[in-house]
């Protein structure tokens, strides 16, 4: 069997592209060992953290290795098990990278149920990302009836939920987004109180003095972004207010091995005895069952918006990494095979 395969080959010192990777054609042997399955690919995510992944220093992991494929999680179906747990033509959640087919352990996979959910939603609002949203502001974030929340990235896959979760806790909130476009997505069909533009502000200052005539102050803050939008927002931030960091795409681009500076935050965290806490979904897999049991409802009666934004062609894979960084994606970024 033919495998096409994306490996991760040099890491890139600004804009990734697809003289980053080696695209290869290998010879996968079908035989299967006890417990072992066959799968075909059939969704491939795209997320920001991988960019963190692919620089020189360590972050909340190790660099990602060169000269392997690049890691993703990754929706199949099985055409072969060697495995109880598993049999022809079930679907499949797995991290099983940027390849067209693996073969991997039973245990490293976890079974889908497509009747319950699309497929795709293990990729998005019932996996990864759902999971950073819905533990990151409901525990993190602790909102409250009548708090303003302000979401960064709010168009993306986890800012999307987020501002959504916000809504159902009866926060006012409000959504940054680059373009109209996203904006209006943001007001028509999330229910956002506002949406802000942030390129239409050319400095951190314009935005702060915006938003400050906008909201006054700001509960909680969940950031997707980090640079020019957090200069704004957290001189902003109430007495015993809440931020959330959850990404700073803004740096990834080429700027996490030498950051910019940050603001001078700690001023700001004592005057008004704020707090700040980074947040992975890494803390929560234990409750992943928690989080399927939560939302998995909320998905099937479609009272949240979990839109998708999906790139046909596995060759694809390389330039629809760059889309997140270019703003290209609404919702979830995924590759279809």
């Amino acid at each position: 069997m033919e495998n096409k395969q994306w490996i991760y080959a040099n890491r890139p010192t600004g804009r990734v592209g697809t003289e980053h990777f080696e695209l290869r054609h290998t010879t996968l042997d079908t035989s299967l060992a006890r417990n072992e399955v066959l799968l075909k690919a059939h969704f491939i995510s795209v997320d920001p953290y991988m960019r963190i992944q692919q620089h020189e220093r360590r972050t909340y992991d190790e660099p990602h290795p060169l000269g392997i494929v690049q890691r993703a999680g990754v929706v199949s179906r099985v055409l072969s098990s060697a495995s109880d747990h598993f049999k022809e033509g079930d679907w499949v959640l797995g991290y099983n990278g940027w390849q067209t087919f693996d073969k991997c352990h039973a245990s490293e996979l976890k079974k889908l149920d497509p009747d319950a959910a699309p497929v795709s939603t293990a990729l998005g609002v019932l996996g990864m990302p759902g999971r950073t949203a819905w533990f990151g502001l409901m525990e993190a974030g602790k909102p409250r009836p009548g708090e303003t929340l302000v979401v960064s990235g709010a168009a993306g896959a986890v800012g999307s939920l987020v501002a959504q979760f916000g809504k159902r806790a009866g926060c006012r909130v409000i959504g940054l987004a680059g373009g109209s476009e996203k904006c209006a997505y943001l007001k028509d069909r999330l229910g956002l109180d506002e949406a802000i533009d942030y390129k239409k502000f050319p400095d951190a200052l314009s935005l702060h003095t915006y938003l400050k005539t906008l909201v006054g102050g700001v509960d909680v803050y969940f950031d997707n972004v980090g640079g020019m939008i957090t200069d704004a927002v957290i001189p902003l931030i109430n007495l015993r207010g809440r931020i959330v960091i959850c990404g700073t795409i803004s740096q990834y681009d080429g700027g996490l091995d030498h950051p910019e500076m940050a603001p001078r935050v700690l001023q700001h965290m004592l005057f008004q005895r704020a707090t700040i806490q980074g947040i992975l979904a890494r803390d929560f897999a234990h409750r992943i069952d928690e989080q399927i049991a939560i939302l998995a409802p909320w998905v099937r009666s479609k009272e949240i918006v979990f839109d998708e934004t999906v790139v046909d062609g596995f060759e694809n894979l390389p330039n629809a990494l760059n889309m997140l960084f270019e703003g290209k994606n609404i919702g979830k970024l995924l590759v279809r095979i």
